[in-house]
């Protein structure tokens, strides 16, 4: 299939740019304290870069541009390790959307001035029960406003908050106001003799998650081979900054004991606002309003997106064909509701079983990374196979990572043992997070992960060639992409364009 080749470095920043505003994470960022601009590098440099030039690698294969991590990793290790890889892809968004409805219900308590509904578990539970099931529902009606909602919401409350909450910190600390972090170079470093202490680095990793979702964008870049590493160097350092700031912001204001997790940006904003006089507390609501809702925003454009990817397993066969049924707007009913069933059973068994809500928040980020990091696992080991082993086809790429085998296999090693280190102390609880309680992390994580971990070889188990379609998709370009497609987080995207069988549309 011809592309185009029209997309310019600024074209390529711009349908990337929404996975570096992630203001939901600035709080569990502020944890760490100074350190954050270490893991924000380190982070950086050994895992997004790495994932971010071997995926472009994959992705422009000629027969290669469809399905990504599924095709990528069926084509260079097999169909049973490519179906894990995009399995654990699908189920990590289950757990994914947890944390940030922790963080709706963060801002509900502040616009409601009722902090039951952020800190009463039950409430907590029952209230994003009701706001996910709603927007779900909502998506099985298609995306046409999806677009649109999403756009404002990503400019007006992520967007415009964030930069309101680092102008008003800097206000803060120019102002001579306390601050509740150590500023050296001591501090700059982390204690690498307590493990408990650098758990934190997977909320750093989860930051930088899903940039192989836009990989296969090179394939329209002019010169990919010279522009590709060009603007992910671009798009990394913007993301460090904008972290850094973010981050950093919470970390000089709200002391380190008083954080809390789901709330942090909203307890940023009320000490920040109120410090000119409580009689401006009513714009932290107002603030609060606008987070919650672009929040609410961002979930309602992933609802879909994740169970279209996974769809290609369904056209394969692999699912049952109930999972490729879709109604009149083309949504996959089964596989949406399917993942709403996974979504709350992951809600109740973090909120009501994870302990404090600080803890309850670390752990379904926890198990969110180590989930994916088994994709990303996968995905570097498909990629040295297809280096080492699959000279013939790997030499048809369009981009190659600079530098001959030897600096690929390097730079993939960078990666997957960055992956690894990050997956294994994942499950040592955590020792920053305030007010947190060890024991549920611990048991949840370790349950959870070993749950999800067989899942994907026991449904492959199960496959039916029988009920593949043999139906061809199209990669999804900057010309064919539907609205709003690159407003969405890049984890969240649909990564195919899929063609669907007439037997597989619901009766009307």
């Amino acid at each position: 299939m011809s592309t185009n080749k029209n997309l310019t470095l600024f074209g390529f920043f711009t349908i990337t740019a929404s996975m570096v505003m992630a203001v939901y994470e600035y709080p569990s960022f502020a944890t760490s304290g100074f350190s954050l601009l270490f893991f924000l590098l380190f982070g950086g440099i050994f895992w997004f870069i790495p994932v971010a030039l071997c995926a472009a690698e994959m992705a422009t294969i000629p027969g290669w541009e469809t399905g990504g991590v599924f095709t990528w990793v069926s084509e260079s290790l097999g169909e049973r390790w490519g179906f894990a890889a995009i399995f654990f892809q699908f189920f990590e968004i289950t757990v994914g959307y947890v944390p940030m409805l922790y963080f709706i219900t963060g801002s509900l308590a502040y616009l409601l001035k009722w902090p039951g509904v952020n800190e009463n578990p039950y409430i907590k539970l029952a209230a994003m029960l009701i706001i996910f099931w709603l927007l779900t529902f909502s998506q099985l009606g298609g995306t046409k406003y999806t677009a649109r909602i999403a756009r404002i919401g990503f400019i007006f409350g992520i967007v415009i908050p964030a930069i309101l909450l680092i102008v008003l910190a800097i206000a803060y600390v120019a102002g001579g106001n306390p601050v509740h972090m150590t500023v050296s170079w001591d501090s700059f470093f982390p204690d690498f003799t307590k493990v408990n202490s650098l758990v934190i680095l997977v909320s750093f990793i989860l930051s930088y998650m899903g940039v192989e979702a836009s990989a296969s964008h090179a394939n329209e870049m002019a010169n990919p081979k010279k522009e590709y590493p060009i603007a992910i160097l671009f798009l990394v350092c913007i993301a460090i900054v904008l972290s850094s700031a973010g981050g950093l912001s919470i970390a000089a204001v709200i002391p380190h004991n008083e954080l809390n997790l789901s709330a942090g940006v909203n307890q940023t904003f009320e000490a920040l606002i109120t410090r000119y006089g409580m009689g401006y507390e009513w714009i932290v609501r107002v603030i609060a309003a606008f987070i919650g809702l672009g929040v609410l925003a961002e979930i309602s454009s992933w609802i879909v997106g994740p169970s279209r990817s996974i769809y290609v397993a369904a056209q394969r066969g692999i699912l049952p064909p109930v999972f490729r049924k879709v109604n009149k707007h083309d949504v996959p009913v089964a596989l949406v509701m399917f993942q709403g069933v996974v979504v709350t059973i992951w809600m109740i068994v973090l909120t009501l079983g994870g302990g404090s809500g600080n803890m309850s928040f670390m752990t379904s980020m926890s198990l969110t990374v180590v989930i994916y990091l088994m994709t990303y696992v996968l995905f570097f080991i498909g990629y040295f196979h297809l280096v080492l082993n699959k000279k013939d086809i790997d030499s048809q790429a369009a981009y190659h990572v600079p530098g001959g085998r030897a600096i690929k296999a390097l730079v993939a090693a960078f990666g997957l043992l960055t992956s690894i280190v990050a997956f294994i102390i994942s499950f040592f609880p955590p020792s920053n997070i305030p007010g947190g309680h060890t024991g549920e992390y611990e048991t949840i994580l370790t349950v959870g992960y070993l749950v999800v971990l067989v899942l994907p070889f026991i449904i492959y188990e199960f496959r039916d060639r029988k009920n593949s379609t043999n139906l061809k998709n199209e990669p999804i370009t900057t010309e064919n992409a539907p609205e709003g497609h690159f407003v969405m987080h890049p984890k969240a995207r649909a990564n195919v364009k899929i063609n669907i069988h007439p037997d597989d549309r619901l009766d009307q």
